[in-house]
């Protein structure tokens, strides 16, 4: 079905029929409704590579996603991802996932920018200084990243105050009079990662109160790993007074290995807080304290829109977000 079939059905132009099609704002709104229906009506769909030839725009979108990381099955990005995807979908923007191999040395981005199948990345699991990030600048190629890393220029990006969440939980423990903390966190060498440790260990030298490295964990982030190194702590006569996880995986690890020793709930309980809460298929139905970030609904929408500024070249200095967390305590539940 051609243009022409639909402006001659409707006593219209086609550069008018292909101007509404292709989300031109110099259509009257009625006009447009018209082509569209009657577009619809007749199964019209568009010629993908001749609107790429017209727009330069292959209006589609790679997420950058380090395969070496935390598994998109996680529901942190699950839920996220899901929203960012129907939102970019309605405005005919398609979302891909591309895996990052390090050993590979970002080759297949770069080659995909310069062929023109995407309009611009979403970079996830950012380091200080991010080589991916550098070239993508050195190049000019639009980028937003999920997460801040050390940049000659300004960039976009959407980001929480991770250190500000540790420092949260570990000032709330302070102040209830337990100095003996331990820390479950991840060893991926993430921007984000790095924040939230030295969150906790900020809010310890605030407080003068004692770091002590043996409580100090760098794991992979795993529920194994939070199970096995709350056990060995357990295992000691001087047990933490309180541990702080730094994602879901390592604080349910931890959480079943506090149950299993009685020790989740209950007058010898060893209060657990955990960076996100538990996976929403926990099989721990005991709540925790949780450093809460907005709904990964509320992120998706988020990066959508400054996904859509980013393609409409707004100022990269105003395309930067940071979102505070909030500390949510098992009393708040109950």
């Amino acid at each position: 079905m051609s243009l022409k079939a639909i402006a001659a059905a409707l006593g219209l132009s086609v550069t008018t029929v292909s101007r509404a099609l292709n989300g031109y704002d110099d259509v009257a709104a009625a006009t447009r409704k018209r082509i569209e229906d009657e577009a619809q009506s007749r199964g019209y769909r568009p010629n993908d590579a001749a609107r790429r030839l017209k727009t330069g725009r292959a209006n589609a979108v790679g997420l950058v996603f380090p395969i070496s990381n935390a598994s998109l099955n996680d529901s942190y990005y699950s839920d996220m991802l899901l929203t960012l995807e129907q939102r970019l979908a309605q405005h005919e923007i398609d979302l891909l996932l591309l895996p990052d191999k390090p050993q590979d040395q970002h080759r297949k981005l770069m080659r995909l920018l310069r062929s023109g199948a995407l309009d611009a990345l979403i970079v996830t699991h950012t380091l200080p200084l991010d080589s991916r990030l550098q070239r993508l600048q050195q190049k000019g190629y639009r980028f937003l990243t999920l997460g801040r890393s050390q940049l000659p220029h300004p960039y976009a990006w959407f980001d929480y105050d991770n250190h500000a969440g540790t420092l949260l939980a570990a000032k709330h423990c302070l102040q209830q009079g337990l100095t003996r903390l331990a820390y479950l966190g991840s060893n991926e060498p993430s921007t984000y990662v790095l924040d939230r440790r030295q969150g906790f260990i900020d809010a310890l030298i605030q407080h003068q109160a004692p770091v002590d490295q043996a409580l100090v964990a760098s794991l992979p982030s795993t529920r194994r790993s939070g199970y096995q190194q709350t056990n060995a702590w357990l295992a000691h006569g001087n047990a933490p007074q309180a541990i702080i996880t730094d994602c879901s995986p390592m604080g349910e690890g931890a959480a079943i290995a506090l149950q299993q020793a009685n020790r989740l709930s209950g007058a010898q309980a060893i209060p657990l807080y955990v960076y996100d809460g538990l996976p929403h298929d926990s099989i721990i139905d005991q709540p925790v304290n949780t450093i809460l970030q907005l709904s990964q609904q509320r992120i998706g929408e988020r990066v959508a829109e400054m996904v859509l500024e980013l393609l409409n070249d707004a100022p990269l200095n105003e395309l930067q977000t940071l979102w505070q967390p909030v500390l949510r305590l098992t009393s708040d539940a109950q």
